[in-house]
């Protein structure tokens, strides 16, 4: 463990130095950046700096490029969640990082050198999260073998041919995986899977809580389950430890702020949007950035003996908040409550406005039999006061678009507002 994500002190001295050193590099190198004012020599001055929203990074997406194109060594895009994918330069440095990012992540998850890993996520259309993936198990000096997305029979094919011991893979995959290991006389608890490191979906509550789909997958699986939260624009990586309390931040890589609607820093327990500042970029580097993402912010010592801030699972972006009939709540305030109900096995949330103005919750699913529909408006009406409309839909349909080629995850919330 590192000195400075246990001594409060060095780690705020540390942090001064690399953002006064991040800010000067700002000043000289990106064009976005180039009339920044404040100078810098404790972390808390960081706060005179303007933020940085998704929109300055689309509207002038190449002014944040701090770089000669001749030096750029990846070109790797963002998911495009809320719209068109922007793209985001690395450096050689930037892939160093990257890999340094990634193996801190791994061995905050307890992962070692012994383990070998299965890849169960895309690691081409320009996604940060698989380049990273690979180069950080390189850099951990362990072995990986990339199967990509989905097709239970090669990932098992795999699982029981080369003996993975952790998996990294998108949590609401495993049930299919299971489902087909039970179909096809595999005993998942026999094999060498030890642990599986989530990607794109959270895994516990916003009170750290086992969520329903950790629940679902350990009562059929004894694995280990480490929840992560990552974006491109972060280049960072944030990772539960075995204590399950949190995601902590890697201190030497990146500086996090969680803000409530006055801009301020927000208390221990508190909910509030993420803004990220990433050290060390030189590619695409960004100074206290709005991801627009909402978490519950931690900052007392961990059990495990980091004192490092910690953040709970994303509830939602902030452009994603709804509002029914005086009610707000997050997109995965409603995943939570949908992944406790067994008998459900596919859905999409949908966000639209009603010819009133209003906010308008809807619920695509595969129905197994005719309870689900109703299992899940008592579900929702008991659990978040609101009552959806429910759609039935095709199984395969909805598998289209769960898992659209234009997208590197599964699609859980479709927001239609204007």
């Amino acid at each position: 463990m590192k000195e400075i994500e246990i001594d409060s002190e060095k780690r705020n001295a540390y942090w001064a130095v690399q953002l006064a050193a991040h800010v000067d590099y700002l000043k000289k190198h990106s064009p976005f950046y180039k009339d920044l004012k404040g100078e810098v020599s404790k972390v808390d001055d960081i706060t005179q700096f303007p933020f940085t929203s998704k929109d300055d990074l689309a509207e002038r997406n190449e002014d944040f490029l701090a770089i000669p194109q001749v030096e750029i060594r990846d070109y790797s895009a963002t998911s495009g969640t809320l719209g068109d994918p922007v793209s985001y330069y690395l450096s050689e440095k930037d892939l160093q990082r990257l890999a340094q990012n990634e193996k801190g992540s791994l061995e905050i998850a307890g992962c070692t050198s012994k383990d070998v890993f299965q890849l169960m996520t895309t690691i081409d259309k320009q996604f940060m999260a698989g380049l990273a993936y690979q180069m950080g198990v390189r850099a951990l000096g362990s072995g990986m073998v990339r199967t990509g997305p989905g097709v239970p029979y090669m990932q098992w094919r795999s699982i029981l041919k080369y003996k993975p011991t952790v998996l990294i893979a998108v949590p609401s995959f495993i049930p299919y995986l299971l489902d087909y290991a039970e179909k096809n006389g595999i005993d998942a608890n026999t094999t060498s899977v030890k642990k599986i490191v989530a990607i794109g979906e959270a895994l516990t509550n916003a009170d750290l809580e086992n969520g329903a789909l950790m629940n679902r997958i350990k009562d059929r699986w004894n694995v280990e389950l480490i929840s992560t939260y990552a974006s491109t624009e972060m280049a960072t990586a944030f990772t539960a430890c075995a204590e399950n309390s949190g995601l902590h931040v890697q201190p030497e890589l990146i500086i996090v702020e969680v803000i409530g609607e006055d801009g301020k820093q927000v208390s221990h327990g508190e909910i509030g949007e993420v803004v990220v500042t990433p050290l060390g970029v030189e590619g695409t580097p960004l100074l206290r950035y709005r991801t627009g993402d909402i978490c519950k912010y931690y900052d007392t010592p961990c059990s495990c003996g980091r004192t490092t801030p910690r953040l709970g699972p994303v509830l939602g972006r902030k452009q994603q908040m709804i509002k029914v009939k005086g009610t707000t709540i997050y997109p995965n305030m409603i995943v939570e409550a949908l992944n406790a109900i067994e008998e459900l096995k596919q859905y999409i949330i949908e966000i639209s406005t009603n010819e009133w103005g209003g906010d308008e919750l809807s619920i695509r699913c595969e129905a197994s039999n005719a309870e689900v529909p109703r299992l899940i408006t008592e579900r929702l009406r008991s659990g978040l006061r609101v009552t959806p409309n429910i759609i039935v839909e095709d199984a395969k349909v909805l598998r289209e678009l769960r898992f659209s080629e234009n997208h590197r995850k599964p699609i859980l919330v479709r927001d239609l507002r204007g």
